[in-house]
């Protein structure tokens, strides 16, 4: 726990992080990874963690704090005097570490001088006032349309579960070869079954770790991404969790379109579109993007992600297995491609969804945060049970 004093250095640099993320459009990983590198000498590891509680969390609860201080308001303030606000707010009402009047101190003292007298006059009547909120959406800190969507997709109490489990910080799970990696994602990579020998394709493969668990249980694996950085990516990370190089031999990266491939028909086992989504299943990890995705967005990368499955089905061998997959919870990105599947692609018969805490979801299955306290997931896995003209599948025109 941060004393009042040694917290105004850490709320000074997350209002200079939180400065760049609203001013500049950054995203807040990579903000808050350059300003912890740049105050390393003024920040103890008691202050790293504060400060990360401190961007993460006022970024998240972004609405809930405007709403908060907007009642005591009585026109909209400068930008840094809201992020201060802000700032203040989230501690008042999200974090119980502190007393109110340390709170109130220190983050005046972190404030601009020429507003300190605003933040000051407005925390302290915030931290007195009851934290009432008018809707859902404002008191879980989300966009209207993400609620919305959720709640017409999951049901009502599944989806407010679902926000308020993103609304709290991710644990960390470390694999064996200390590759770090939610569970979500090491159990979507184990239910692609590869194992010694098999030949995978995985589509979508950065950052790497899905690739470089499966080269590791000694699959050969062609991981392809469209972004030559983020290829970069996986291999990096696969020379960090096969220093030996044992792994990364069976793993060759590729700068490749999923809806694309450049790769041949019928040799792969298996086939793994981990696809391009909105990301609503992973909002707990990447708090600033509940505010930077459009609601247009599940039906666009929906879309995107049937021509990629359609893309996938002719690299398959008879009897090979294709998943698919995204960390997401809306219909339109998960139930409406398995639909494609069903009308294009007779031939790929549906596997059985997997046991708890996955549940049926369609003829796939779904993960929901608060089941496991896990990333939000969608799978959907099926087995190629016969050939198209000329030994591939043709999906037709």
């Amino acid at each position: 726990m941060a004393s009042s004093t040694e917290g105004v250095t850490a709320r000074r640099v997350a209002l200079e992080a939180l400065a760049r993320i609203d001013d500049d459009g950054a995203y807040a990983n990579l903000v808050l990874s350059a300003v912890l590198d740049r105050n390393d000498a003024d920040l103890s590891s008691e202050d790293r963690g504060f400060l990360t509680d401190l961007v993460y969390g006022t970024v998240r609860r972004r609405r809930a704090c405007d709403h908060l201080v907007d009642r005591f308001l009585t026109s909209d303030p400068p930008p840094a005097a809201r992020r201060a606000l802000r700032l203040g707010a989230y501690q008042l009402a999200f974090r119980n570490d502190l007393p109110d009047y340390a709170v109130v101190s220190a983050t005046v003292a972190a404030a601009p001088k020429r507003f300190r007298g605003l933040v000051n006059a407005v925390l302290r009547r915030v931290a007195t006032a009851p934290v009432e909120f008018p809707d859902d959406a404002t008191r879980l800190s989300y966009p209207d349309w993400i609620v919305e969507r959720l709640v017409a997709d999951l049901g009502h109490d599944d989806a407010l579960a679902a926000l308020e489990t993103m609304d709290v910080a991710p644990r960390v799970h470390r694999r064996a070869d200390g590759y770090t990696q939610d569970l979500a994602s090491q159990w979507v990579a184990g239910l692609v079954d590869a194992g010694p020998g098999d030949r995978v394709a995985d589509l979508c493969a950065a950052p790497g770790g899905k690739a470089t668990a499966m080269a590791g249980v000694g699959a050969h694996v062609v991981a392809a991404d469209l972004s030559p950085a983020r290829a970069g990516l996986v291999v990096a990370n696969a020379r960090t969790t096969s220093p030996d190089r044992p792994g990364s031999a069976r793993l060759d990266v590729v700068v490749a379109d999923a809806t694309a491939p450049p790769l041949a028909p019928g040799r792969f086992d298996r086939v793994l579109i981990d696809a391009p989504c909105s990301g609503l299943g992973v909002l707990r990890r990447r708090p600033d993007a509940r505010w930077r995705i459009g609601p247009d967005a599940p039906e666009r990368l929906g879309a995107l992600a049937t021509r990629m499955v359609d893309a996938a089905v002719p690299l398959l061998a008879d009897g090979g297995t294709l998943v698919f997959s995204v960390c997401t919870l809306t219909a339109a990105e998960s139930l409406a491609v398995d639909d494609h599947v069903s009308a294009r692609h007779p031939a790929l018969e549906p596997l059985p969804a997997p046991d708890e805490p996955w549940r049926p979801w369609g003829r796939g299955a779904i993960l929901l945060p608060q089941a496991a306290d896990t990333d939000g997931m969608c799978l959907f896995r099926y087995r190629r049970v016969g050939p198209g003209p000329h030994g591939r599948y043709d999906p037709g025109p």
